[in-house]
Parts: structure tokens; C-alpha cells; sequence
């Protein structure tokens, strides 16, 4: 399957601070594929980086194309968007607000209202809540909130940091079912940084392990999932 996009020998840094040391990655064409590793191994930066926020070396494509010189704002115009840790919603502005916030660059008014109407379908409790306020409800709304408006710019690869942090399991285990509903039926890949490595290694088909902004391990979910270092270190078994 052809990729959608595809790193190669990708660094980065803070500062003078070097954070990646040349990793090579790649998500197929309407692919799932997870980033595992603990905290500080360098997933947050990997997205970064490839969403141009950092300063980077190293060849990375998209659609086939370089992107390198590219500005973050371009990406998303071409269709990578990132959901942040955190959240990111736009407190005080309603449901509807953000969402329509998401869809800032489009024009098309009545492709809008029925995206907006669609992301109501995939999250039902949005559609309940279109004129709240998105700062008074709970985590799991939001992060919710935080998906459906980055699908409104109808992009074509989805980055995702770390969407289950700090919710309960049942939000969790919805809101990857939501994900991998949008994967089947509107064919968005996806990047997905994931502490919770075996919710992650269920929803993909292949996975990578980072340690200390090297890829130490990589091969398909099943793969990973079997690896007695993974097992122990990041399964629980």
C-alpha cells in the first residue's frame, strides 16, 4: 500500500538541544499506525516535527511530495491536522463555535453545515450540546470536541497526541471506536501517539516504539503486541 507519508532520517531540536536522532516512519495510505514509548521518549516532537513546529532535518513526504520549507499553516491546508494533548478546544466559544472554527479555510457554506451535522452523527453528545459553552463540559466532551473539529477541515491524515489522556475507560474505548469508524468509512489515516499501548495496538495495523528519540522497535501491531520487551514494559504482562 502506497504511503501517505513517510520520514526518513527525521531530527529535531529545541534550541540547541537535539530531541529526534533520525528516525524513519511511515503511514500507509488509510492506515492506523501507533507511536509508543514512555514519557520524554520523543512522540510529542516526532508529530511536531512533522507538522513543521520545530526545527528539523532529515526527508519527510507527504502524498508522495517533499515538504520540506513548507509552514505548518500550508500542511493543514493540504490535509495534516493535529489533535494536541490537552485538548485544545476553544473554551469559550460553543460546540458549534469550535466547529465551525475548524472549518475556518473552506468556503463551501452548505459542505460545512452538513460536515457539521456529520460530526453530530459520530458524536452524539455534541449534537446535544451545539450551543454550550465547550469550557463547562467534561474531559471527555472535549476531547471529542477537539477530534470533530479537526475533521472539519476534512484532512486526509489525522495526527493524534495522546487522546485518552486523563478520561475514564468507557470514554476511552468510545471514543477509538469513533476513530476507527472515521478510519473504515472515510479512509483518514492516522498517526497516533498513545501512552496506553494496548488500546493503541488494537485500533492499528502497525506500530513503533520510541526510547530517547530513536526508534527502537517497530513492526505490525500483532508484532508488538507479542514482543515479550513490549509485553512487559508497556502492556502490563
Amino acid at each position: 500500500m502506497s504511503a501517505i507519508l513517510e520520514a526518513v532520517n527525521l531530527r529535531a531540536a529545541y534550541g540547541d538541544r537535539p530531541v529526534l536522532f533520525g528516525i524513519d516512519l511511515r503511514v500507509p495510505e488509510r492506515g492506523i499506525v501507533a507511536l509508543l514509548g514512555a514519557n520524554g521518549a520523543g512522540k510529542t516532537t516526532t508529530l511536531r516535527a512533522l507538522l513543521a513546529e520545530v526545527r528539523t532535518w532529515g526527508d519527510v513526504r507527504y502524498q508522495g511530495e517533499s515538504i520540506a520549507g513548507k509552514s505548518t499553516q500550508d500542511l493543514v491546508r493540504m490535509g495534516m491536522v493535529m489533535v494536541p494533548e490537552g485538548r485544545g478546544t476553544f473554551t469559550d466559544f460553543t460546540v458549534e463555535e469550535n466547529l465551525l472554527l475548524g472549518a475556518y479555510s473552506r468556503r463551501d457554506k452548505d459542505g460545512i453545515r452538513r460536515d457539521i451535522e456529520r460530526m453530530y452523527g459520530y458524536f452524539p453528545v455534541l449534537g446535544q450540546r451545539r450551543k454550550q459553552r465547550a469550557g463547562s463540559m467534561s474531559g471527555g466532551e472535549q476531547q471529542m470536541l477537539a477530534i470533530a473539529r479537526a475533521l472539519m477541515s476534512r484532512p486526509k491524515l489525522l495526527l493524534l497526541d495522546e487522546p485518552s489522556l486523563g478520561l475514564a475507560p468507557l470514554i476511552v474505548q468510545e471514543i477509538f471506536g469513533i476513530l476507527t469508524t472515521i478510519n473504515r468509512e472515510e479512509g483518514v489515516s492516522m498517526l497516533l501517539v498513545e501512552q496506553d499501548a494496548v488500546r493503541a495496538l488494537k485500533v492499528a495495523t502497525y506500530a513503533y516504539l520510541l526510547e530517547t528519540g530513536r526508534v527502537a522497535l517497530e513492526g505490525t501491531a500483532d508484532q508488538l503486541a507479542a514482543s515479550d520487551d513490549v509485553r512487559r514494559a508497556y502492556l502490563g504482562y
